[in-house]
């Protein structure tokens, strides 16, 4: 480790493994500070050796095992004769899967890889992301979690349900009369119940991030109950693919407070709870619980990121811990990340700045109202005005039309800033009309809303209509890339939530831009855990934003495009990851001290390398 003294501090080196392994866990067993022809030991409880070794997914090399490592662990016999290098297997592997023709196929292929060979399914993932991004997240990961039940084989994270609940009734009253009423709060967490128990469960104890859901909101798709486990374990996957934040750091989780969903119910094949979901107190004490035994277990710096929560939770809950512990919801504050980073980089196409255009939203949820508070803060930002008048060149259409002044009495809470005075309009064609913004964006998650009417009336008042139709997966898109470009006769900047294929209109072609919120969490989790942040600041968001939107180059302009391509995105992330850390501590928010000397230079050392390990 070789460190330098600035102003008479020790500060690390960029390379300096000793301080964050891996992804952010410590490398207890030098496998990340090895080189890549370093011998390493291969570790799971005892050294890993023979049939074990096989089926051990960290360690697991298949064919890739060398004579000599075949005969130090007892490989001999076990596996035909053949020794094949990394890359000839990724080669084999994408080409196996080019042959299925059902995505869904795809993707159990890919689960299948990563539970026998590790390193090998994150190859693949990095070095085809644009390929395979699809595969493994949206739009196809929305339907394995339709079919969660069916194609289930192996536990990918832990189930939590009700069943784990402490009952606070049973076990609180004999104990009340002997312990004074101040110290019942801190009993309280000192009985965590069976969630604690749980997550002891999980054989890695180095858990630096977890991403959890409820399952009630799945993508667009609604309830699916215990079945939403598909996007913890993709969300995760990227992490790792595309932040480099290491897989055991990793901890996919499902909270199975059961399902409104009658279909599941009645599913002979379905995994979780047969019961209506709870509610209410019952539903906050679970959470409450969760969270207390995750910071319990895991420390004060575990991020922890909510994932497809209904609207009226996920507001709840990013309220109520956003002080108590480092949360996220890639819902609310990653989606309105990369969208601001989309509009901020298509201002060098339409001109001016983000205080000189107005914004319409169809969908007034918890990405809509997430996106359009990042913008307002973004605007005050720069123009020291407050964001309570920044918040008036936004506005916001629901399921009963224009979100206005004279519906506030009976709106949601998180919908109440965004009433402004107006009219009400009842169709989202009357709104444009009567707003005429200069940028349109669709976070309803129903398909087919921006019609050829609504987005002919964008191009008639605007030279470039921003329009981004955001929804997910593709088939609730509220239009489609080709929609938007022929519509609009080829002047749209246009965005979507799911990807879309090149489009070619009057012979230029045109590639629309995938406002994926992957370009965002994997480097913004890793800036968190680098850094070792303590608490989120939305400035960390703003911060990037900036950094997304500073990485769309002029060839990627000249496209059409407002987010660089996918196929850089280690780089990107690592970039992104530098600017949230260096705003953490800007912010007095990181632990992680000294600060290195160059942030962009350690992000990229501590990122997750899938190549093979050479085996003592």
């Amino acid at each position: 480790m070789e460190s330098g003294l600035t102003n008479g501090v020790l500060v690390p080196s960029a390379d300096d493994k000793s301080v964050v392994g891996g992804g952010g866990v410590k490398d207890v067993y030098g496998e990340d500070s090895a080189t890549e022809d370093q011998l390493v030991t291969p570790w799971t409880v005892s050294v890993a050796s023979g049939y074990t070794l096989l089926r051990d997914p960290r360690h697991n090399k298949g064919l890739s095992f060398t004579e000599k490592e075949r005969d130090a662990h007892y490989l001999r016999g076990l596996l035909p004769p053949s020794v094949s290098c990394q890359d000839l297997q990724e080669k084999k592997l994408m080409h196996n899967l080019r042959q299925y023709e059902v995505p869904l196929q795809r993707y159990i292929a890919m689960m299948d890889l990563q539970e026998r060979n590790e390193r090998l399914f994150y190859k693949l993932l990095i070095d085809n992301v644009e390929e395979l991004l699809p595969v493994v997240y949206t739009p196809v990961v929305g339907e394995a979690c339709q079919k969660y039940g069916s194609i289930f084989r192996r536990p990918q994270g832990l189930f939590i349900s009700l069943k784990e609940k402490y009952d606070h009734r049973i076990h609180m009253l004999p104990l009340l009369a002997k312990i004074r009423l101040r110290c019942v709060y801190t009993f309280h967490f000192l009985i965590l119940g069976k969630i604690l128990e749980v997550l002891k469960n999980w054989p890695e104890k180095n858990i630096q991030v977890i991403v959890v859901t409820d399952g009630e909101r799945i993508l667009g798709l609604g309830d699916l109950g215990c079945q939403g486990m598909g996007i913890p374990v993709g969300k995760l996957s990227l992490y790792t693919a595309l932040g480099g934040v290491r897989p055991s750091a990793c901890l996919p989780i499902t909270i199975d407070v059961g399902t409104n969903n009658e279909k599941l119910l009645n599913d002979e094949f379905y995994i979780g709870l047969r019961q209506k979901r709870a509610t209410g107190q019952e539903y906050a004490e679970l959470l409450h619980e969760f969270m207390c035994a995750v910071k319990q277990n895991y420390g004060e710096k575990i991020l922890i990121q909510f994932e497809d929560f209904a609207n009226h939770n996920a507001f709840e809950l990013l309220a109520k811990y956003r002080t108590t512990h480092l949360v996220f919801n890639d819902d609310i504050q990653g989606t309105a990340s990369v969208v601001l980073s989309g509009l901020i980089a298509a201002l060098k196409l339409v001109g001016g700045t983000l205080a000189d255009h107005s914004f319409l939203f169809l969908g007034a949820g918890e990405a809509g109202t997430g996106i359009a508070e990042l913008i307002a803060l973004e605007i005050s930002k720069k123009t020291n005005i407050p964001v309570e008048e920044t918040r008036k060149k936004i506005w916001l259409v629901d399921s009963k039309g224009l979100v206005v002044s004279s519906r506030k009495e009976s709106l949601q809470h998180f919908k109440q800033p965004w009433a402004h005075e107006h009219e009400p309009v009842k169709e989202l064609f009357d709104a444009v009309k009567a707003i005429k913004p200069s940028v349109l964006i669709g976070t309803s998650g129903v398909g087919k809303t921006f019609t050829k009417d609504v987005v002919e009336a964008m191009a008639s008042f605007n030279e470039k209509p921003v329009i981004f139709a955001l929804s997910n997966p593709t088939s609730q898109a509220e239009c489609t890339a080709e929609q938007a470009y022929t519509w609009t006769q080829g002047r749209a900047i246009f965005a979507s939530g799911s990807p879309f294929d090149p489009v070619e209109y009057n012979g230029k072609v045109f590639v629309p831009g995938q406002a994926n919120n992957a370009y965002i969490f994997p480097g913004f989790g890793l800036g968190l855990i680098m850094s070792g942040t303590i608490r989120m600041h939305d400035d960390m968001l703003l911060a990037a934003s900036e950094a997304l939107a500073c990485q769309v180059t002029e060839e990627n302009y000249a496209k059409g495009l407002i987010y660089p391509p996918l196929t850089n995105i280690r780089d990107i992330s690592a970039r992104i990851a530098a600017k949230v850390a260096a705003k953490s501590y800007e912010l007095g928010l990181a632990s992680r001290l000294p600060r290195p000397r160059d942030l962009v230079k350690f992000a990229e050392s501590c990122m997750y390398s899938p190549v093979y390990r050479n085996y003592l």
